[in-house]
């Protein structure tokens, strides 16, 4: 359990959302909270930075938003962060400084940290996404499982049960995922890890590591060392 911990996938510097992963053990267990606590913070935010825009809705000033681009609320949209072309905001969203949205990428419930890209095509549900970390075009979190029961996150030898029905990929910081990849129900993935494009990821990999699926198989590399 101690490598889910949130200061070991993500750098709670990076995001305007770090009191919501305080005293929490697994990084999965903010995202019931994520809804309440955007209305919490945005109802702090200087009204010289972050304007309000409809019920629950908080846009920074020097974000760029496309008419086009639709937002629910509860939602953050944070400091010099661009949301494109239809983009599809459902709620519940805190979007981190300098972050991309990109067109027809569907979020909801997630936290991406400051500078996440997720520029093309991508779902984004239930989900936190590290300082940095990219989803190639087409690359989607899946939240819920075909049989409908909770998500457990596979880790070793075992299943860690998180009593969640919905939960799609926790993604620690740099990390790169190839484009058309899927990561399943319970995905954790470390610090630094690389996605090849097509694959279909589950559980947990760790931080500097490469994954490939090569037919019905998977290979973990370490990365080399510069």
């Amino acid at each position: 359990m101690r490598e889910m911990a949130p200061e070991n996938l993500v750098d709670l510097e990076k995001t305007i959302a770090a009191e919501l992963f305080e005293g929490v053990e697994a990084i999965w267990q903010v995202l019931p909270g994520i809804s309440d606590f955007i209305i919490k913070l945005g109802n702090t935010l200087p009204a010289e930075l972050f304007e309000k825009r409809g019920e629950n809705i908080w846009i920074a000033k020097s974000a760029k938003v496309a008419p086009t681009a639709f937002i629910n609320g509860p939602c953050i949209i944070d400091e010099e962060a661009e949301i494109r072309h239809c983009a599809f905001i459902r709620g519940n969203a805190v979007v981190g400084k300098g972050a991309t949205v990109g067109n027809s990428t569907e979020l909801k419930n997630v936290v991406l940290f400051d500078k996440v890209e997720v520029p093309h095509y991508n779902y984004v549900g239930d989900s936190i996404l590290g300082f940095k970390a990219h989803l190639g075009a087409g690359a989607i979190t899946s939240n819920v499982k075909n049989d409908k029961t909770n998500v457990t996150v596979k880790a070793g030898g075992s299943r860690l049960e998180t009593g969640l029905r919905k939960f799609g990929a926790m993604v620690g910081d740099y990390t790169q995922v190839g484009c058309n990849s899927v990561l399943n129900p319970g995905t954790v993935l470390g610090r630094n890890v690389s996605i090849y494009p097509l694959s279909s990821v589950r559980g947990f990999v760790k931080e500097n590591t490469i994954y490939k699926t090569n037919g019905k198989n998977m290979e973990i590399m370490e990365k080399e060392q510069h």
